[in-house]
């Protein structure tokens, strides 16, 4: 009965973290070039592409936020709150379930600082797209060993190109 129950009782997020990051170090150690090791790259990558979409959001969101509580507190007299921190780790809806994800530092945090960037008007929407396109083919192709690299932030793909200011964007600007 015991096991039973153990499906109703919550996970631990800290190990549910260090889970996410074993696994991503064990598929980038993997010299293996086996179908289950490809597949199992593939599935990484996919999962990192949602991360890195999800750090650009977050990043742009609490940098919002940010930027609110640091004018209400400057207009008070007050000292700015600190800016917001990026996570290595996101949790990811997978089918029916949530999983966390794990992310190099590097990766991470430079999704989530363009985020910020983008949402304070510092880059375009074009050089956030490039820029972090760059970071995901990096990562899938030194760090997955991917054929082919993912294409990340299509949400900002697709609103650039309905966008009647820009016109639709090269094509080539915006291959992985």
């Amino acid at each position: 009965m015991a096991s039973l129950f153990s499906l109703f009782t919550p996970k631990d997020p800290d190990e549910e973290m260090r889970k996410a990051e074993a696994l991503f170090e064990k598929i980038i150690a993997s010299k293996s070039d086996s179908r289950e090791s490809r597949s199992l790259r593939l599935r990484m990558g996919m999962l990192c592409r949602a991360h890195l979409d999800k750090s650009f959001v977050a990043g742009a969101e609490q940098m919002a936020s940010w930027q609110e509580l640091a004018a209400l507190a400057i207009a008070k007299g007050n000292e700015k709150p600190p800016p917001p921190e990026p996570s290595v780790f996101q949790k990811i809806k997978a089918g029916d379930n949530e999983m966390y994800v794990y992310l190099p530092e590097d990766y991470a945090h430079e999704a989530f600082f363009l985020g910020g960037r983008y949402q304070r008007a510092e880059i375009t929407a074009l050089k956030a797209i490039e820029t972090v396109q760059g970071l995901a083919n990096q990562l899938c192709y030194y760090e997955l060993k991917l054929p082919e690299p993912f294409q990340v932030l299509q949400f900002l793909r697709d609103e650039l190109a309905q966008s009647p200011d820009n016109g639709p964007p090269s094509p080539d600007a915006l291959k992985p």
